[in-house]
């Protein structure tokens, strides 16, 4: 009997310090905003919170009076499984809307890949200008399987393949900052880059550079060339994602006023709060 009573007196306390750990873990409750990011990877984010990834989360556990924490890991294979699905973080600051590995936010910017070019050129303004069957011109490689991006499948549906120079997003600089400074010295005329990392790098050009937004030709309306960009947090955590969502609403002008730092060409966004709503009842 005396067994049973102690068996049971246990049980409940464990009860009651597992109960206590999740309160730790509710929104209401977190002792620091814990945020998962890349410690080499600006413009976004860099070990000595350089990037503007860093400036918001930042900005945000300012506006939750709470400390701010990383985890650190290079955002390759396995990125989202070993941070935030090991609960060592809770928060990843920027990761497409409707990303299948994570549940997101509402966006706080949308952008899109652009041509970047030497601002002595004349402008190009569209994928059927001539000049680029001419022009030696670099793209980014996507992921571990060096997949191309959409204007790179635009180039090769168009026939522009003998010129193309392909930068794998792996390597000691940024696949970016790697495109940029061949247009600077020369070995490129031009760039198909993703946005946020082509305004940041030839903002730092030591040669005038613009970049134009292209948009999809005519035969490939669907290649998608533009994404709104979220927080992206577990499943479960409806409750943090709310308080995000409210971040994001109240504290817009302030990301903008970052976003505006690093250059970070933007897009009128073109989801709708119903839209918005919508996919985070799905999530939930």
């Amino acid at each position: 009997m005396a067994r049973r009573a102690l068996a049971s007196a246990l049980a409940s306390l464990l009860l009651c310090i597992a109960a206590g750990g999740a309160a730790a873990q509710a929104p209401g409750a977190m002792e620091s905003l814990r945020v998962c990011a890349d410690p080499d990877n600006l413009p976004f984010s860099h070990a000595d919170q350089s990037g503007f990834e860093n400036r918001i989360a930042r900005l945000m556990a300012e506006d939750f009076k709470l400390p701010l924490a990383y985890e650190w890991l290079p955002d390759r294979r396995g990125f989202v499984r070993k941070t935030l699905g090991a609960r060592l973080c809770d928060v990843i600051i920027g990761v497409p809307v409707g990303f299948e590995r994570a549940a997101t936010t509402r966006p706080y910017y949308r952008s899109s890949y652009v041509l970047v070019q030497r601002a002595d050129q004349p402008l190009v303004h569209s994928f059927d200008d001539p000049r680029l069957r001419q022009w030696r011109i670099g793209v980014q490689l996507m992921g571990n399987d060096l997949a191309a991006s959409p204007p790179a499948h635009v180039l090769a549906r168009h026939g522009v393949t003998k010129n193309v120079t392909g930068y794998a997003v792996p390597g000691e600089q940024p696949a970016s900052q790697r495109a940029v400074r061949a247009i600077e010295g020369g070995e490129l005329d031009a760039a198909l880059l993703w946005g946020p990392p082509a305004g940041w790098f030839a903002k730092q050009a030591t040669v005038p550079l613009r970049i134009t937004r292209l948009p999809p030709p005519a035969d490939m309306p669907a290649l998608p060339f533009e994404y709104d960009i979220a927080m992206g947090t577990r499943r479960p955590d409806a409750d943090l994602r709310a308080r995000l969502d409210d971040f994001i609403a109240r504290r817009q002008a302030d990301i903008d006023r970052i976003l505006d730092d690093y250059a970070v060409p933007r897009v009128q966004t073109v989801q709708t709060v119903q839209q918005v709503q919508q996919l985070q009842k799905v999530q939930r």
